[in-house]
């Protein structure tokens, strides 16, 4: 394992820790997607299959299952623990409308047609995407709370930083996945006009907005 891909999967620990703080603390799921933490959530559940059939590693074992288990425990304080303070009214993004593509792409376009490869692919199209619910969110509201901006950000920086872990393991390894890397890239370029808000708005004590 590289440092890139360490410090991905740490930033995307510190980010899914932080929203999670974030809820139970205030006793507040306000200005959070919903829709986005139930995709979240598909994607670790179809990446994951895996763990049912083989066994890499305990790192690599506890990291899925603490994912899934902290994408699953999201979901519940949004829906049913502080259901009462969820903006429904906001968060209108057609999920539907990534899952039917993504689907259909995994179907089309993925390393073998079997069922746990086409899960794992589906997988990596949909976390691509996942976040725009949250992002279309934050642009209905015409802002975010400075602790749902650094969720996002240690979200956006684990998905560039295994960006990178692809291109070392490319270089070094001699391992290239076309499909993770054009998903990677997608992510990753969704998250650019917020990095650069964070970086001149946020670290400077202002609150985030996204034009509408």
């Amino acid at each position: 394992m590289n440092v890139f891909r360490l410090t991905g999967d740490l930033s995307h620990l510190a980010a899914i820790i932080i929203l999670l703080l974030k809820i139970w603390k205030s006793r507040s799921c306000a200005g959070i997607s919903g829709k986005s933490q139930i995709l979240f959530a598909l994607v670790f559940t179809t990446r994951y299959l895996d763990l049912l059939m083989s066994f890499i590693s305990l790192y690599n074992t506890t990291m899925k299952v603490i994912y899934i288990a902290c994408a699953y425990a999201t979901v519940y304080l949004i829906y049913v623990k502080f259901k009462a303070t969820y903006d429904g009214n906001h968060d209108t993004f057609r999920a539907e409308f990534l899952v039917v593509p993504v689907g259909g792409l995994a179907f089309l376009v993925n390393h073998d047609f079997s069922p746990l490869e086409i899960m794992w692919t589906f997988s990596i199209y949909l976390e691509s995407v996942s976040i725009l619910p949250q992002l279309f969110m934050i642009s209905k509201t015409g802002e975010a709370e400075t602790i749902t901006t650094h969720y996002l950000f240690f979200l956006g920086l684990y998905r560039a930083l295994y960006l990178i872990n692809w291109i070392w393991r490319f270089y070094f390894e001699g391992f290239f996945d076309m499909i993770a890397i054009v998903a990677g890239i997608v992510q990753t370029i969704l998250y650019c006009d917020f990095f650069y808000l964070y970086v001149t708005k946020v670290l400077k004590g202002k609150k985030l907005s996204l034009p509408a």
